[in-house]
């Protein structure tokens, strides 16, 4: 996400702070070798004349350089500094040296991680994808070269399970790379040895490659299951290479993509947090349930990382958000979002809590995406960019929402079984009315929100904050 929505803090000297490995200012000055990482196994080597001053705009165009990324797509990538902590998307002035000085101070800002491995986490610099590209303008590309980076990304995002598909999708998608990779036209005996001997999980996800369950359930079925799999990513690809009009292997990237785009959180920035899980059980006692929430230009995701699927999908028309800090020792930063839902068939509203110390990374992404579609209304590239597909469009939801204005009722969400759809009913949330209990309300109307950050055009209206959402 972009790193200073919320501000990086100032360079700072207390004991969280670790500058051992911090070169001098002479060795700044002098040309220093510099590896920025791509998605996957490769990286550009530069030599950098004053590393210690130099920012990404300029580190940006070596980087194209040494690609060959033409200049018209240049927005399309941009420089991350990421760990398995944290990931952020740095801004053209952000001078990347200086920021990692300060990652341990970040690590401790927005994450919960233990002293032992903020210590021992180092980020490294990487060029991928622009969150704030808009996936209109990246159907238009072209370059091979441009795409072959924005597949291995996007190929990475579906391994790694990142971005959440059906079986359909993950099949097809993975002959697809087995085509690209290996190339089309393999005959049955070479196809079954290069899949066993790169395994099915370079080209499924790990967790449908790998498979779950206890130990009796692995010996049983784990032989079968695999070779189900194996079969079916067989047959896959020989509809790709046997189709009377086979496509030309440097087409394929651009098919992988295409199915991609189809998924709603494409292009997200992703965040780690928790929710509440549905309380259970005699006592009662509540648990959390850890989620990555995506954001993108589109809206906000929320997935179950361990269940790979999505819990909860908005488009910013369809809710209002607002984040909360902890306001005693032990509490938690929050990131509140508030939709129209139902209970027992009558309308209410829901908030659902996410807990996470990188709530405020959200709220100033959210905010910043509302306002760059706000700023492209009208235009092309934002009609484009927000179509959706029918089995993505909220039942009753007229594409055109202005027509609603303030106040005005959304439609509800669809729940089907696919992994992309919400599952709002799986979802521990505050629900209220006009005379609910956990949040007194201002104003009669359903439809107005407990929040005011909101989308330019929203369906809800603002009223003021009387009780402490901490009563939920």
């Amino acid at each position: 996400m972009e790193g200073d929505e919320c501000g990086f803090p100032p360079e700072p000297s207390d004991d969280h702070s670790q500058r051992g490995s911090v070169a001098s200012s002479a060795t700044l000055t002098r040309a220093q070798d510099v590896l920025i990482y791509l998605v996957g196994d490769s990286a550009v080597h530069l030599c950098v004349e004053g590393v210690g001053g130099v920012s990404v705009q300029e580190l940006g165009r070596s980087v194209r350089e040494a690609l060959h990324i033409p200049d018209s797509v240049q927005d399309a990538f941009a420089f991350w500094l990421c760990s398995p902590l944290l990931e952020l998307q740095l801004k053209p002035r952000h001078q990347p040296y200086k920021l990692c000085r300060q990652w341990q101070d970040l690590l401790y800002r927005f994450t919960e991680a233990s002293e032992e491995d903020i210590s021992q986490d180092e980020p490294c610099l990487q060029y991928r994808r622009n969150v704030f590209y808009p996936k209109s303008k990246e159907l238009q590309i072209d370059d091979e070269g441009v795409l072959r980076l924005l597949y291995e990304e996007a190929r990475s995002n579906i391994l790694t399970g990142r971005y959440p598909c059906d079986p359909e999708h993950w099949t097809g998608l993975g002959a697809l790379a087995l085509a690209f990779e290996e190339g089309i036209g393999l005959d049955n005996q070479k196809l079954t040895a290069t899949i066993r001997e790169k395994k099915l999980s370079s080209f499924l996800p790990a967790h449908v490659a790998v498979g779950g369950g206890g130990l009796l359930s692995t010996l049983r079925g784990k032989g079968s299951r695999q070779a189900g799999l194996e079969q079916n990513l067989l047959e896959a690809y020989r509809k790709i290479s046997t189709s009377g009009n086979p496509p030309e292997p440097t087409h394929l990237p651009r098919q992988y993509l295409n199915t991609c785009h189809t998924l709603p959180y494409y292009g997200c920035a992703f965040f780690f947090g928790e929710i509440d899980k549905p309380v259970q059980g005699i006592l009662h006692r509540g648990r959390r349930k850890a989620v990555n929430v995506g954001i993108s230009l589109e809206g906000v995701y929320v997935m179950d990382i361990k269940e790979k699927h999505v819990l909860l999908g908005l488009r910013f028309s369809e809710l209002s958000w607002d984040h909360s800090y902890p306001e005693e020792e032990g509490d938690s930063h929050i990131l509140w979002l508030e939709f129209d839902g139902e209970e027992a068939g009558t309308p209410v509203n829901k908030l659902l809590k996410i807990y996470s110390k990188q709530a405020e990374l959200m709220s100033g992404l959210i905010e910043f995406c509302v306002e760059l579609r706000s700023a492209s209304e009208g235009g092309a590239a934002a009609e484009a960019d927000g179509e959706v597909s029918p089995s993505q469009q909220p039942a009753g939801h007229d594409g055109g929402g202005k027509k609603e204005g303030r106040g005005g009722q959304r439609g509800k969400l669809r729940r089907q079984s696919s992994v992309v759809c919400s599952r709002v009913h799986s979802l521990n949330t505050i629900s209220y009315v006009d005379n609910g209990k956990e949040i007194k309300r201002l104003k009669p109307k359903r439809a107005a929100s407990f929040f005011t950050r909101q989308a330019p055009a929203p369906t809800y209206s603002a009223v003021q904050v009387v009780d402490s959402l901490e009563q939920g």
